[in-house]
């Protein structure tokens, strides 16, 4: 098995089929979305195949330590994962091919008029093993 993490994105990926955006949906669309994703999620959790998976609320900082004795510093001018991660989903699957099955299935969550988004997602694995010092490209 092998686990693969499904970023959905508010933006910075290419435009979806369906490219109106969630702030402009219906309480009913909206709800058929989060009802497709919840049953998407418990069909892979019955498989074995669901590890785990959240929706963002679009608010968020950045932190970074400030130095001995001193406040992190917060936010910055740079585009940050509130303005671009919508959710995510972990799963744990045999093979890539099933990994990209599942994202192109998920992929076709409802939106504005009830039609598939068809959605651009993220398909990341997770890192298997850790590189060797020697491959780091920052030393």
């Amino acid at each position: 098995m092998a686990k693969y993490l499904l970023l959905k994105h508010y933006r910075g990926a290419p435009a979806p089929v369906n490219d109106v955006p969630m702030t402009e949906w219906t309480p009913e669309e909206v709800s058929a979305h989060m009802r497709y994703m919840s049953d998407f999620a418990d069909r892979l959790e019955k498989s074995g195949e669901f590890v785990d998976g959240q929706a963002l609320a679009p608010e968020g900082t950045f932190v970074q330590y400030g130095g001995e004795g001193r406040l992190p510093v917060t936010d910055g001018p740079f585009a940050e994962t509130k303005d671009l991660i919508a959710g995510w989903m972990v799963i744990d699957v045999d093979s890539y091919e099933r990994a990209v099955e599942l994202a192109g299935e998920l992929s076709a969550a409802p939106g504005a008029g009830g039609r598939p988004i068809h959605e651009w997602l993220e398909l990341r694995p997770f890192l298997s093993a850790q590189p060797a010092v020697t491959d780091c490209p920052h030393r």
